[in-house]
């Protein structure tokens, strides 16, 4: 996809997005492309990134759609 084609990508649109019930607002959600970020002490979760709904990344593609979820 080039940077021309990115006005209709949004993390909301990719199947990878997870608008988590936990999240602060609706304009939140979860990145679930690639694992989740380890943290320092062996007792603490990983995390996975938190987006906004507007935000996307190198890695959306009209493969990536969620096919219904897109605002």
């Amino acid at each position: 996809m080039s940077f021309a084609d990115a006005t209709h990508a949004a993390c909301t649109r990719c199947k990878f997005f997870d608008n988590h019930a936990a999240m602060a607002t609706a304009e939140e959600g979860l990145c679930r492309y690639n694992p989740p970020v380890n943290q320092p002490s062996p007792e603490a979760h990983g995390l996975w990134p938190v987006v906004s709904s507007r935000d996307w990344c190198g890695h959306f593609s009209q493969d990536a759609m969620s096919g219904g979820v897109a605002d």
